[in-house]
């Protein structure tokens, strides 16, 4: 068995704690860990703060984008841009911006940025506008709670 020196046993778990601290500091901004994208876009290219702004989509632009869990994330404007850079989980959507009714069915689908809904002040997609209003129709806050339920485990197939 080899022996080390006290210096470089120090210095190994002083690296260690550096490792560890970094890593906990970045795990939140990763709590959901998967982010539905085409072609690399998230939300297909909208803005997810106009929703919240505008109170309706907004297609972003490519020179004002952010790389946050994986995908690009256009915006309208640098501020909004700015602002999602700063606390993106306030704006992203919900399901890692999955359809809401799918995830509440126990699986996962795309979504059209046309359909969606803030609620609780929360950014929710639907498929289509018809999937919209079936899951509007089917009482909000009851498949809310169904697919938060189920959410983690889809998460899970997704590599999240």
């Amino acid at each position: 068995m080899h022996s080390i020196s006290r210096r470089t046993a120090i210095r190994f778990v002083a690296g260690l704690a550096v490792v560890s601290a970094s890593a906990s500091i970045s795990a939140p901004a990763l709590a959901d860990g998967v982010v539905f994208s085409s072609w690399g876009k998230a939300i297909r290219g909208y803005d997810p703060i106009a929703y919240f702004t505008q109170s309706k989509p907004v297609e972003g632009k490519s020179e004002f984008t952010h790389q946050w869990m994986g995908a690009k994330w256009q915006f309208a404007t640098a501020a909004n841009r700015d602002s999602f850079a700063a606390n993106p989980a306030k704006y992203a959507p919900q399901y890692g911006g999955y359809c809401a009714w799918a995830v509440s069915q126990g699986y996962t689908a795309s979504i059209d940025p046309e359909a969606w809904k803030i609620v609780d002040g929360k950014l929710y997609l639907n498929y289509s506008k018809s999937v919209q209003q079936q899951w509007l129709a089917g009482g909000v806050p009851k498949l809310i709670k169904q697919a938060d339920t189920n959410w983690p485990g889809l998460k899970k197939g997704l590599g999240g």
